[in-house]
């Protein structure tokens, strides 16, 4: 029977919440957000939450059975508390658990890559340009490097709940310390600040990431030109690992580095250098459902 899905994306300034008519109409019944101040610590995210689901109740007159969250960082399957996440005071809590006990609902948890594929899965361009699609990757690039896995229509966790999270595998020491603390990880190689962190090595200027791609599309700039074939060849490079390992159906790239044209067409090709196949089939797409991924996919947590 189809329901109405609520879904909440947890942010590091805010948390959005939304209820989608049902799994065949994602149309929007409510949307609204609050802040989430985590400065003011975790319980207060925790009563951040239920206000903003109190909110949402009032709005639409409907009461939830349960809610689907998207997090920044992932719920440790054996722990059962929070781990990997850049809102820090998560880290090591029992979110799913104070959830329910304060809310009195079932919750489920979700980091926001997983989010945005299963989004992008069901209502985005997978569902427009691969409806068939089996297994689904979804990339995250920007400022950091995550990903998520969906296998027919359901996300793919992992024994320790860090399915799809490619951003710290090995790529090349280039890249230098990463946060997690090893050395040359995906992140740290083709995120955007690593990106921008290349081109100043060769210029000593520090660019913003779109002005380094404005310079290498007008020629005008041999180190912007330099660093953006960099960043494709170790796309193709970092990607093949998924496309060895998974072999999906679809590749979905988001992000604010996921935006660079040269990435469909030369990271592509540096893909097909790397990976155990004499051709490259798989489609690289980008998302359609913007800013709308990570709640639209915490919704989808609880699609029959």
């Amino acid at each position: 029977m189809n329901q109405p899905l609520w879904g909440i994306d947890l942010g590091g300034t805010k948390i959005e919440g939304v209820i989608l008519e049902s799994i065949d109409n994602p149309t929007p019944l409510v949307r609204t957000r609050v802040d989430t101040e985590a400065s003011r610590g975790y319980q207060h995210i925790i009563g951040q939450i239920a206000r903003l689901v109190a909110t949402m109740e009032e709005q639409s007159g409907l009461k939830p059975t349960a809610v689907g969250i998207g997090t920044p960082g992932v719920l440790d399957p054996s722990l059962q508390t929070m781990k990997n996440c850049n809102t820090v005071v998560l880290n090591g809590m029992p979110l799913q658990k104070d959830l329910e006990k304060n809310l009195q609902l079932k919750i489920e948890l979700a980091n926001d890559a997983n989010c945005f594929a299963l989004a992008e899965t069901h209502w985005g361009v997978v569902k427009t340009m691969a409806p068939n699609a089996r297994m689904v990757f979804g990339v995250i690039m920007g400022t950091g490097v995550g990903g998520g896995i969906v296998m027919d229509g359901k996300i793919w966790g992992g024994r320790h709940g860090i399915g799809g999270e490619w951003g710290h595998n090995f790529l090349d020491e280039s890249g230098g310390p990463c946060y997690c603390g090893k050395s040359g990880c995906v992140e740290t190689v083709i995120s955007g600040p690593g990106t921008e962190r290349y081109y100043e090595k060769l210029t000593g200027q520090r660019l913003k990431l779109k002005e380094i791609v404005s310079r290498h599309k007008e020629g005008s700039d041999p180190a912007a030109t330099k660093t953006i074939e960099r960043l494709c060849h170790f796309f193709g490079k970092g990607i093949s690992v998924i496309t060895n390992l998974l072999d999906p159906d679809v590749l979905v790239i988001g992000g604010g580095v996921g935006n660079i044209d040269a990435l469909y067409t030369e990271g592509l090709a540096q893909l097909g250098k790397f990976i155990f196949n004499n051709r490259v089939e798989v489609p690289l797409l980008k998302p359609s459902l913007g800013d709308s991924a990570g709640v639209f996919g915490a919704a989808a947590l609880f699609a029959k």
